[in-house]
């Protein structure tokens, strides 16, 4: 595990990212001595976005400007 100070990160914060996400190494940001932040690698993500994945939780009603009838539904725009 490497440690920086912030000064430093806030200096190299884009190499030091690149270099986290390459090597796997967690970094260290201390503030006057003290730990404030690791910096680790992002895990990779098992459960991507897809299209369709949340179907099963819609409820489609149907027609839903009938009930109204077309005179309430222009009066309600």
């Amino acid at each position: 595990m490497k440690t920086i100070t912030v000064t430093e990160f806030k200096a190299k914060a884009l190499r030091l990212m690149e270099e986290i996400a390459r090597t796997g190494e967690v970094t260290v940001v201390t503030k006057r001595g003290s730990p404030l932040v690791e910096v680790r690698r992002a895990a990779a993500r098992s459960g991507t976005a897809t299209a369709g994945r949340l179907a099963h939780t819609l409820v489609f009603e149907g027609d839903i400007v009938s009930p109204l009838g077309a005179g309430a539904w222009e009066s309600a725009r």
